[in-house]
């Protein structure tokens, strides 16, 4: 091996898999990848299985590491999901009624004119007295002061006040955002708040991971609008790492369609939790400046622009009045759920339940546990259903809920069922975990549906399929006639006289662990070609890593 030739490591850490890849850093040629099942209760244990992985495979020297580039989808798979940490938000000078995913909503007399001037005093004892308030509710906090972009002193003072009180994160408006608008603004600072946790301990565990395999080059995180950033700028301002995963799927995308004659494609990351949509135009992913939709909230974060559906290989298929549904919630397909009981234990008294239990590492670590009741019943009784749960602890399914939701923050509990990938391990489409886990499972679900096995596996398939088609639309309508048309689309399957189809101009590449078995009906269904890349099944990792070579060049040139 030429010892002149020097490496990126590209890292990606998905709900299912983390994968990663070696790079020749002047030649751009990938050396070697490897996936990785993703370890929630130890990230570092993933991630530092796949990097020894790539390591291993190109028989790569540490020293010729130039840079380990980390992509990540915790912070759109947390809003997606739902879950991220609690926040309280501080709304100083501005006295409407926001609906965030917050805690509570704390009114503080305060803020500044658009002169800079002060337009009333910081009313500090109303905002010290709101902290001890919100103190034993919260993991983080969120401000935002009026007119902050052209004067911060008010944000800037109450979150000293604040960490003289409570050391939680704290996250202003002005950090992030430079423009107008107290909601955007709001949006902005809560999104890094409820991530600033999420970041700092997924970081820490990369940085145990690539201690432990003598791994020592800088770590760059991908950004969502392709740039990239070194660790300490990820924890302070988390939300700029949201699209970071679609943002490097596009990456290497757009280097796949920069091959063809027009450099255009749809890249189609099918994930785990989400499959994400983004526009490739003259070989480049086109951006979205300014203000961006994160699920129902419109943020100050730029990003590639995409349309993101809560539907992956991981999605749950839901007992729904009526019949089931599948998605957005994420869980441990059967296949991979090694640590729960064998689904006619739990599925044959409550067809399309959860089964949920201790975190492998956690059922023997007494101090872990502690006192919170339902670790210790699940400690006590094993793997167990919520309906059992919800009757041991004589809480409805919202108070199960709020206690699972604090213990799934912090990693502690794995919630396992039928997913999108089970059926398609019954159809014989992938090839990895047990899949006699997910034939056991698919047949106590299709007698309780009334189908026969093979007939209920391709039904999931075919709603996840009709879901990222409608996410592909979606992007298309948006871009071509500026709104979604969602009407249409949501009706148009039922449409008894008119039968409405589309067809695309551009090729898909898909990208994704199931990209090859999700992927070939939906592009036939929109009369395109479908693109499976080398290394698509690590595309994420192969565009983390183009996206720090990138920027190398552009601080040598």
């Amino acid at each position: 091996m030429n010892q002149t030739t020097t490496y990126i490591i590209g890292i990606d850490t998905g709900g299912t898999f983390t994968d990663a890849v070696a790079m020749e850093r002047a030649t751009r040629r990938i050396v070697a990848a490897a996936k990785r099942p993703t370890t929630h209760h130890d990230l570092s244990l993933g991630v530092g299985a796949a990097v020894r992985a790539v390591l291993d495979k190109g028989n790569i020297p540490h020293a010729s590491i130039d840079a380990v580039a980390i992509s990540t989808t915790l912070a759109t798979n947390s809003v997606v999901e739902g879950r991220g940490a609690r926040v309280a938000l501080f709304l100083i000078g501005y006295d409407k009624n926001l609906r965030l995913p917050v805690v509570a909503v704390k009114h503080i007399q305060g803020g500044h004119k658009f002169s800079g001037e002060e337009d009333k005093p910081l009313a500090l004892e109303n905002l010290l007295e709101s902290v001890r308030d919100c103190q034993p509710h919260v993991d983080a906090y969120a401000v935002c002061a009026a007119m902050s972009f052209v004067n911060p002193a008010h944000e800037l003072v109450a979150a000293k006040a604040i960490g003289l009180l409570d050391p939680k994160p704290v996250f202003c408006s002005h950090r992030a955002s430079g423009l107008p608008g107290v909601e955007e603004r709001a949006a902005t600072a809560v999104l890094n708040a409820r991530l600033m946790p999420v970041m700092q301990s997924f970081l820490a565990e990369v940085a145990k991971a690539l201690g432990a395999a003598s791994v020592t080059a800088p770590v760059r995180v991908v950004r969502g609008d392709l740039a990239v950033m070194d660790a300490a700028a990820a924890m302070e301002n988390p939300a700029f790492t949201f699209a970071s995963g679609p943002a490097a799927s596009a990456r290497y995308g757009a280097a796949v369609a920069a091959t063809s004659s027009d450099g255009a494609a749809l890249v189609v990351d099918v994930g785990g939790t989400t499959t994400d949509v983004v526009f490739v135009r003259n070989g480049a992913p086109t951006l979205k400046e300014g203000g961006n939709f994160i699920g129902e909230w419109e943020t100050h974060v730029r990003t590639v622009a995409m349309h993101t559906a809560g539907v992956g290989g991981d999605s749950w298929v839901r007992p729904v009045p009526g019949g089931f549904m599948v998605g957005p919630t994420r869980v441990a397909p059967l296949a991979m759920a090694d640590a729960a009981p064998e689904p006619a234990v739990w599925l044959d008294a409550d067809p399309g339940a959860k089964c949920i239990f201790l975190a492998p590492g956690v059922a023997t670590d007494a101090a872990t546990v502690g006192a919170e009741p339902l670790l210790v019943l699940l400690r006590e009784r094993g793997p167990s259903t919520a309906a059992s749960l919800m009757t041991a602890l004589r809480v409805g399914e919202i108070g199960l809920q709020s206690r699972l939701d604090a213990v799934l923050r912090r990693n502690l509990v794995v919630e396992a069922g039928f997913t999108v990938t089970d059926a398609l391990h019954v159809l014989g489409a992938v090839d990895f975990g047990d899949a006699a886990r997910s034939s056991a499972g698919a047949a106590l679900l299709a007698q309780a549906y009334g189908l026969g096995v093979e007939e209920f596996c391709r039904d999931v398939v075919l709603r996840a399929q009709d879901k990222i088609e409608d996410t592909i639309l979606r992007q298309c309508l948006f871009a071509e006639v500026g709104h979604g048309m969602a009407g249409l689309l949501d009706a148009r399957r039922s449409f008894s006289m008119l039968e409405v189809q589309f067809a695309l101009n551009s090729p898909l590449v898909g990208l994704g662990a199931a990209a090859a078995a999700l992927l070939p009906a939906v592009a036939a269904r929109l009369r395109t070609t479908l693109v499976l890349p080398p290394h698509y099944e690590v595309g994420n990792a192969a565009g983390a890593a183009l996206s720090a070579a990138d920027a190398l060049m552009k601080q040598q040139s």
